[in-house]
């Protein structure tokens, strides 16, 4: 852009005038400000240059020279504003995101199998009126065995391997040892009727094959009342298996032993892949085991402050593994405790 040396205002205007229009960027018009606005612009030099004319010119020039200058800044701003508006939106154009495209899938995690089973059984014995009672996974010897019926030297405990942690303390091998802790926690010294359900992890020094790990699920179920017989236990259970397995599921009580309860039952359910028809699942028999149960043995009620000969209750167990097993066709159980992306994006 040329800057003028003489003072011809109006080829000044037009000149100037003719350089503002065709600034079309930010850097254009700060060019042209420079060259006509600025204190070593052209403007200022006309200014300057007002002392070399005659006296009788000066003001009448001045005045010229000044509305040149005001036109000019006055067209600048508004140009200024032009500019800017249509950078702004060229920019926003630039930058701008089409929000009606779909969002990039975020990955999300899951619901362990052992957790959706687990929810499920507590959902279905819930509805039934039982209350959900949590218990210590470190116990002490007593309420693990002893008051359980099962004394030091009590043949059962060979049954379990324990993990333990002192002379007194340890893992427990069972939910049932939270048994105990409710009827006396919950039953008011033997005077009020419980109903729960002890939900958690167990643990025994067992070797890891397909069908065993050294922790599991258990869900325990205790209830003890003044009237509580075999017929109730039996019914508590049936209506279990047709919630969670379906409406036409069947029951089958096999005598057995456990040292807390007396009588004591296995319970066994209608395979749930042949319908009973047999197949290698259930060995061709038609049943799968699914819990272990019993009417509690009047030494454990004396245990938990109830008066045997007034009160009476049942209780069950059962592996949540065992039926996360059966209902998804999984045949290692170590595949639940192995964190096995393939396995595990299953459930979601």
């Amino acid at each position: 852009m040329s800057t003028p040396d003489d003072l011809d205002l109006a080829a000044q205007q037009t000149t100037a005038l003719h350089a503002l229009d065709a600034a079309d960027s930010s850097e254009a018009l700060e060019a042209f400000y420079r060259a006509w606005l600025s204190p070593s612009g052209a403007t200022t030099r006309l200014k300057r240059g007002i002392g070399r004319l005659p006296a009788e010119q000066r003001a009448a020039f001045g005045k010229n020279v000044n509305a040149l200058h005001a036109e000019l800044e006055t067209r600048f701003q508004q140009r200024r504003e032009v500019i800017k508006t249509r950078e702004l939106a060229q920019r926003i154009a630039a930058e701008a995101r089409d929000v009606t495209l779909p969002a990039r899938p975020r990955p999300a995690g899951a619901y362990h199998p052992v957790t959706l089973v687990m929810r499920e059984v507590l959902d279905v014995f819930q509805r039934m009126g039982f209350s959900v009672f949590e218990s210590p996974h470190v116990e002490t010897d007593d309420y693990n065995f002893g008051l359980l019926n099962m004394p030091a030297d009590h043949p059962a405990r060979d049954m379990q391997d324990t993990f333990y942690l002192d002379h007194e303390r340890l893992l427990r091998t069972h939910t049932s040892a939270g048994q105990i802790r409710a009827m006396r926690e919950l039953g008011g010294n033997g005077t009020r009727p419980v109903r729960v359900v002890l939900p958690g992890l167990c643990y025994r020094n067992e070797n890891i094959t397909t069908r065993s790990e050294i922790q599991f699920h258990q869900v325990e179920g205790l209830l003890v009342g003044r009237s509580v017989r075999m017929s109730d236990l039996k019914g508590v259970l049936l209506q279990y298996a047709r919630l969670l397995f379906g409406p036409e599921q069947r029951v089958r009580l096999r005598g057995s032993y456990f040292p807390f309860t007396e009588p004591s039952v296995e319970v066994d359910i209608r395979c749930t892949l042949c319908g009973g028809n047999g197949c290698r699942v259930c060995k061709q028999t038609g049943w799968l085991e699914l819990l272990g149960a019993g009417m509690v043995h009047p030494v454990v009620l004396a245990n938990g402050g109830y008066d045997p000969d007034e009160w009476r209750g049942f209780a069950f167990g059962m592996g949540i593994e065992r039926t996360v097993l059966q209902r998804y066709d999984i045949h290692d159980i170590r595949y639940l405790f192995g964190n096995d992306l393939r396995l595990l994006q299953q459930f979601r």
